[in-house]
């Protein structure tokens, strides 16, 4: 669980947004991260546990084979993204599942390998978890477990949610609200036969435009997954539709806009289909 943690901390936290989108050019630092964090997990392990393992095989080795297999799964993902998904963004969640799913493997073989710890009993045993009553985590792999689900429900489901809608058109990123204003000039030159004065009037339309801060937003996705994972765990589905009550209100007038109404629904149905899965998963594990 460690191992899993330490790879979605490299992964999600310690990338910034440049070294994503220019990941060929940053992957050898990305590595590095893995590198570094892979080891200083294992290290703690092995000191904690009093392996008699030789530092090599218990940490060096590991660590290395799981920064190594990482390199190659990422060198071919960002080839086969290149190439076969032609910026469509649902063939980009498709390949970002399966990376994921592929490291995840990788780590599970390593832990075969120098651990002797077989794939299978351990991913039977993550089953019985979920299905059969009575059985339950030790309190440190439930902390584990509870952090993995905090990490899932935040930057790895925002990334997620971004690759599925792609970049916010700029037009609807930006506009905020159209204002007119009428200036009129009067002339005093006019003959006075009319009753009213005559003049000369012009009408501008300003459109206000606001490039909206985008940290917010993303700290609004956080919180809004993390209250609904908090409410699933606690059967408290209705108080899930105030949630999403209170999104609608605060953007109520850009719901005039067809693209964006849809848009924010994509995003928002996807947030909160995300947020309960983790939450009866959560409860499932710990209960």
């Amino acid at each position: 669980m460690s191992l899993i943690i330490a790879h979605l901390l490299a992964d999600f936290y310690l990338q910034t947004d440049k070294m994503v989108q220019e990941k060929l050019k940053n992957i050898k630092k990305h590595i590095l991260h893995h590198y570094l964090l892979t080891t200083v997990v294992l290290s703690a392990g092995w000191f904690l546990s009093g392996d008699h393992q030789p530092l090599l095989r218990a940490v060096v080795w590991p660590a290395m084979f799981i920064a190594g297999t990482h390199l190659v799964i990422d060198l071919v993902k960002i080839k086969m993204v290149d190439e076969y998904t032609n910026r469509e963004n649902f063939s980009k969640l498709w390949f970002f599942i399966l990376d994921q799913l592929l490291h995840l493997v990788m780590i599970m073989i390593a832990i075969q390998l120098f651990y002797g710890m077989p794939l299978v009993s351990n991913f039977s045993r993550f089953i019985e978890l979920l299905f059969e009553e009575g059985r339950q985590l030790s309190t440190g792999s439930s902390i584990l477990f509870f952090v993995v689900i905090l990490i899932l429900g935040t930057s790895v489901s925002g990334h997620l949610i971004r690759i599925l809608l792609g970049s916010l058109p700029g037009q609807l990123l930006t506009f905020e609200g159209k204002y007119t204003f009428k200036n009129e000039l009067k002339e005093s030159g006019y003959p006075k036969k009319r009753m009213s004065d005559q003049g000369l009037s012009e009408q501008y339309s300003y459109m206000v435009f606001n490039k909206h801060d985008m940290s917010r937003g993303k700290l609004i996705g956080y919180i809004e997954r993390l209250l609904v994972i908090l409410l699933t765990y606690y059967g408290s589905y209705p108080a899930i539709a105030f949630i999403v009550t209170a999104k609608s209100i605060a953007r109520f007038k850009q719901m005039d806009d067809r693209d964006w109404a849809e848009y924010f629904l994509l995003g928002t149905l996807t947030s909160m289909f995300l947020g309960i899965v983790l939450g009866i998963l959560l409860r499932e594990v710990l209960n």
